[in-house]
């Protein structure tokens, strides 16, 4: 079994306000969408997340779930979504699943 690392980017901010708008999440995962194995593989993909950032529901905050193979698979878009998180100073996390 691989054990898959992800960031987390959770939708509150440093100083523990929620990052706004509310829809933050989906869209930058919405941005990311044709980041997906095998690239992006034919009509109507761009209307499915990427499995490599994902918005999710965490303890009742919006966040963000980006993989750790995202960095090797393309490293300017593990850029821009760790860089989203630092210019906008969301708090990140990691896990091992």
């Amino acid at each position: 079994m691989i054990d898959v690392q992800q960031l987390i980017i959770h939708g509150v901010t440093e100083e523990g306000q929620r990052f706004r708008p509310s829809d933050w999440a989906e869209r930058l995962a919405g941005v990311m969408s044709q980041f997906r194995p095998g690239g992006n593989a034919g009509p109507g993909n761009h209307i499915t997340y990427s499995p490599y950032v994902v918005p999710n529901i965490i303890d009742g905050v919006k966040c963000i779930i980006v993989d750790f193979r995202l960095r090797e698979l393309e490293p300017l878009a593990w850029k821009f979504v760790a860089d989203f998180a630092t210019d906008n100073k969301l708090k990140t996390s990691e896990r091992t699943l």
